[in-house]
This record gives C-alpha cells, sequence and structure tokens, in this order.
C-alpha cells in the first residue's frame, strides 16, 4: 500500500527563525496547521497576528478545510497563534499529553497557580505516543520525542514528519536541550527513533537561523540527516551525542522572548485574562535563571 504524500507549505517567520506550516490531503483538501506563531514585539508588548494571517490567507485561497490547530511542544521563543486561529477556524486544537508536566513545572516558576492550570486543558485534544489520527486520507501518527521539552512530540503525516526543535536543517545539527525538563540523552532517543523511519521520509523542522547567510530552509529527508547532520552523521553513541549537545548547550543565551511566551503557550496561546482595566499583563520572575552572555 502506497503511502499518501500530504502537500506541505512552510511560512517562515524571520524574527524567530520559526518555521510554521500547513498540510493537507490533495484528495479530500482536509488540512491541518502546526506551530503557528503570533507575532510579538518586545519593546511594545504588543501582539500582531500578521503571519498568522498569511495562514488564513492561503487556507482560503487554496480551498483547505482544517480539521486540526497542532502545536509540537509549548515554544519558548515565540507566542502561539493557536486560539487566534481556532477563532477564526473552529478547528480543535491538540498537543501532546505531556505538556501537563511542563504546565506544572512553569507554573511554580511563575508562581501563578491556578492561573495555569496543570491538566491540558488548555488545548481540546492530548495525544499519547503512538496514537493515530486522520487528516482527510492521510493517517498521521504521533511520536512522543521528549529531549528539547519533556512534552515535545513529532507528527507523522504520510511521507512528511513534523519534528519540531528536534533535529534542524543537517548544518545546524539538533536543537538545545538546557531548557527546565530537557534533557540531551532523551533528544538523542528521540532523534535515532525519527532516524528509524524510511530514508525517503520528508522531515520538516521546526527553526532554522539560516547559518553563513544561505537562505532559510525548512525541508529535508532522514537519509541526509544520517549523512549530512553535523551532531548526528555516522550515528554516534548517546554518550558521544549529549558531550557535543551539552557542551554547544553551555554556550547559548536563553532565547529573548522565553519568559514572556510561555506563560502565553502554557495556555494554549491565550493571553492572560484582562485585569479590571481591561489589559492583559506578562509576570516576569527575577533571579530564577543565571545571566548568559
Amino acid at each position: 500500500m502506497s503511502i499518501v504524500a500530504p502537500v506541505v507549505k512552510a511560512f517562515w517567520d524571520k524574527p524567530t527563525g520559526s518555521w510554521q506550516y500547513v498540510f493537507h490531503d490533495p484528495a479530500t483538501m482536509k488540512g491541518a496547521i502546526i506551530d503557528p506563531v503570533l507575532g510579538y514585539d518586545a519593546a511594545a508588548a504588543a501582539t500582531n497576528t500578521v503571519r498568522a494571517d498569511e495562514i488564513l490567507d492561503y487556507i482560503s485561497e487554496s480551498g483547505i478545510e482544517v480539521v486540526w490547530i497542532l502545536d509540537t511542544h509549548p515554544h519558548a521563543d515565540h507566542f502561539s497563534a493557536a486560539q487566534y486561529l481556532k477563532g477564526k477556524l473552529a478547528a480543535p486544537t491538540a498537543i501532546g499529553e505531556h505538556v501537563k508536566k511542563i504546565q506544572a513545572l512553569w507554573r511554580n516558576i511563575y508562581n501563578l497557580g491556578e492561573a495555569i492550570s496543570a491538566d491540558g486543558s488548555d488545548w481540546d485534544r492530548l495525544f499519547a505516543d503512538g496514537e493515530t489520527f486522520m487528516v482527510g486520507n492521510i493517517p498521521v501518527t504521533v511520536f512522543f520525542s521528549p529531549g528539547h521539552t519533556m512534552a515535545s512530540i513529532t507528527y507523522v503525516a504520510g511521507d512528511a514528519a513534523f519534528v519540531h526543535d528536534t533535529l534542524m536543517m543537517p548544518d545546524s545539527g539538533s536543537s538545545r536541550a538546557d531548557f527546565p525538563g530537557g534533557n540531551a540523552r532523551d533528544l538523542y532517543r528521540s532523534i535515532r527513533r525519527i532516524l528509524d523511519l524510511p530514508p525517503k521520509t520528508r522531515l520538516f523542522v521546526g527553526h532554522d537561523y539560516a547559518p553563513d547567510g544561505r537562505e532559510a530552509l525548512c525541508e529535508t529527508t532522514v537519509e541526509d540527516q544520517i549523512v549530512g547532520n553535523k551532531h548526528f552523521a555516522g550515528l554516534p553513541t548517546e554518550d558521544e551525542f549529549v558531550k557535543v549537545r551539552e557542551a554547544r548547550d553551555a554556550t547559548l543565551p536563553l532565547p529573548q522572548l522565553m519568559l514572556a511566551a510561555l506563560q502565553v503557550n502554557l495556555r494554549g496561546g491565550r493571553l492572560p485574562e484582562p485585569e479590571e482595566n481591561g489589559r492583559s499583563y506578562l509576570k516576569i520572575p527575577l533571579g530564577c535563571f543565571e545571566p548568559r552572555t
């Protein structure tokens, strides 16, 4: 039986280096959105829907019926537009079931108590490892792929896998594993599982920072990663990979928007509830993290 190839459209958010995706089944025109970005101007503390509206325009022009709005994990470098798009499309939202662990961890860091749930109810569906659902005629299987975060998942849709912030383009290697709850050994095992997919499987990454001035890229394959990934070519041992990954992580600053973005993304893309003056406010935990240069 042949594997259905979804049509994949990528949208790049240059300020955060983030890739967003729409994929659909060409036979039924049913589709899904993955990891949409809500714009955020940190200096003005203002959000915008420029990137999300580009997705809406594409969906409308293409005649796609969106049946899922999917997160791979709560992102630390941009706000999620999942709730905005749900309001426009009336499609359900989903994420992996281990998001509850991240909610519990970070609501303590923010000292927000019940303002952030720890039951995953900010999404309409929580997927378990190995669960399969349909987008038109395309089966989509969920891989629990922790390491970058302890809740990350990969969506394998036909011959395409949306690998979020686990693998990057081969010349960038893998994603960091030093956030609270991250783990380089878990990341290694998640990558090995992804690279066990058929060699021609298309892999769509969550970020690209366009190193050495090249254009931003989003698509690679399993075989390209095995041959050319700077952190994984030749299939290193777990200890070898962990040494490289942890050394690299020790040099990285924290994402500029992390403390702002996570308290929104832990709510599935909802901004904090407005206060009596009608404005929402973000809460920043002072002194919780060591400065990095």
